[in-house]
């Protein structure tokens, strides 16, 4: 679990980037439909539009980059940029061997499996990224100091740790050619076995389509059910102008429940959020996961919500999970039918309502209402039950924000906290969060409380047999900065 919060936090810096990028799609998609519907693009504000679309798109096409990245310099001790460049040179190296060009010909049987092929077609996503950042961070951890002999001491130290995840990588990578494609393939038959079982099998075909977005495996069912892989393609014939009387099933009821969901309960799973975060952090969470459910409503672009909080609280993102079953279920149900080519947000409805498979498009009315209810209440409860910790609600006292630094010498106060603790050699790990320092060290008995206090700070929290929190304020950061220095 301590893994996993690390994960999260790690993530919240490329997460933070995402949801300017889906406003700017979704408001290029309302300047220029021909970007999602095709079509000539004349005119200033089409043009505008293309533009927008594909600022936006920078970021979120490439999002897996921006999580190897981010948890490579998040997950490293220091949060050095020589992780992020490790974990980029992994990224590089993973996604180049998996590519299907290269797997085909080193296993040209492969080529023969349409499964396999799609496997490989789809490796360049977020979980992969995750993976290449893990890769990053625990070689910079484990290699930074690296002596090697003197013919070969150029590439001592940091310099070692990308040559290092690139020797990791290319192990993961042979793990990972026969592992893949046996996964990718599981899901897709499991997206054949639920075909047949109407709103019930849609219901568990979301369910599976949001708990496997982490590990970027939704693609899977994705090709099963909204293109035409196994013969159905609800995605391509709604779009084709196609109704239900073309096909053999209720054309759009593999994308319909999504609606409800992205556009009104997100935004109410955001809200309860907002309202469980603690006094001094509000503004924290309004930032974060407000503006990623306006990104989710406007063009269904999720990624910035989830991802803001799915490590942190995996327990919450499987109940956010089932509620997406659970919705699609009864929307289906209903008799709702709304397509999407990009995603299931606002721009999507307004440009599927006039296709000939759309029906009952009023219902996203009382479906929002419902689903931004029921969202609302099922997040706040569960987060002020189990007291989950989403964004806002880190560990930290409320009163610590307004603790002061007795001494503003930072340098000074960080020399006496080093001494405090036994010395740099007794220090294993140095992080912080919004008020604390929090310190792993090896001997607990070289620990002086006393000495540390003397710096003038607030307090000393001993969590754990070989952490030490220190109790700074909110000038915390400047004291880490300085506690590191001292500690190279």
């Amino acid at each position: 679990m301590k893994f996993l919060q690390k994960l999260g936090k790690a993530l919240m810096l490329p997460v933070a980037v995402l949801p300017i990028c889906g406003i700017l799609m979704g408001v290029g998609y309302l300047l220029c439909p021909a970007t999602m519907q095709g079509g000539d693009i004349i005119g200033f504000v089409p043009k505008l539009g293309l533009f927008l679309v594909k600022a936006g798109g920078a970021l979120i096409d490439n999002m897996a980059i921006l999580f190897a990245i981010g948890v490579g310099v998040g997950m490293a001790d220091d949060n050095d940029g020589t992780a992020g460049v490790a974990a980029l040179a992994s990224w590089l190296m993973i996604t180049t061997l998996l590519s299907t060009g290269v797997v085909t010909t080193i296993m040209p049987s492969v080529a023969e499996s349409a499964d396999k092929t799609l496997a490989f077609d789809k490796i360049a996503n977020p979980f992969i990224g995750i993976i290449a950042g893990i890769i990053g961070s625990m070689c910079y951890n484990k290699f930074k100091s690296t002596k090697l002999p003197d013919a070969l001491a150029f590439f001592s130290g940091k310099r070692s740790v990308a040559i290092v995840s690139g020797v990791v990588s290319i192990a993961v990578s042979a793990v990972l050619l026969f592992v893949w494609p046996l996964v990718f393939g599981a899901l897709i038959a499991i997206g054949n076995a639920i075909v047949g079982l109407d709103a019930v099998g849609a219901g568990i075909y979301a369910f599976l389509n949001r708990l496997l977005i982490p590990t970027g495996l939704h693609h899977a069912l994705n090709n099963v059910f909204w293109f035409p892989t196994i013969g159905l393609g609800d995605l391509t014939h709604f779009w084709a102008g196609e109704t239900s009387a073309d096909v053999t099933w209720s054309l759009g009821m593999y994308m319909s429940g999504f609606f409800p969901c992205m556009m009104f309960g997100i935004p109410g799973a955001a809200l309860a959020m907002i309202h469980t975060a603690k006094d001094n952090k509000k503004k924290i969470a309004i930032g974060l996961v407000g503006s990623a459910a306006l990104c989710a409503f406007i063009c269904g672009v999720t990624e910035p919500f989830e991802f803001g909080f799915m490590f942190l609280a995996p327990v919450l993102y499987l109940i956010y999970a089932l509620l997406y079953g659970i919705f699609t279920v009864i929307t289906v149900a209903l008799g709702f039918r709304a397509g999407f080519s990009f995603s299931a947000g606002a721009t999507d409805l307004l440009f599927s309502a006039s296709l000939p498979a759309a029906a009952k498009t009023w219902l996203i009315i009382p479906l929002g209402i419902a689903a931004f209810i029921v969202f609302y209440i099922v997040f706040r409860f569960a987060i002020t039950k189990w007291d989950l910790k989403t964004p806002g609600r880190e560990d930290d006292s409320e009163d610590e924000t307004k603790v002061q630094l007795a001494n503003d010498d930072f340098t000074k106060v960080a020399e006496i906290i080093l001494d405090g603790v036994g010395g740099k050699a007794n220090v294993a790990s140095v992080d912080n969060c919004i008020t604390r320092l929090r310190l792993e060290i090896k001997d607990y008995t070289a620990v002086d409380e006393k000495k540390i206090k003397s710096a003038g700070v607030a307090g000393v929290i001993r969590p754990g047999k070989n952490s030490v929190q220190v109790i700074i304020g909110t000038k915390v950061q400047f004291v880490a900065d300085e506690f590191k220095k001292l500690c190279k």
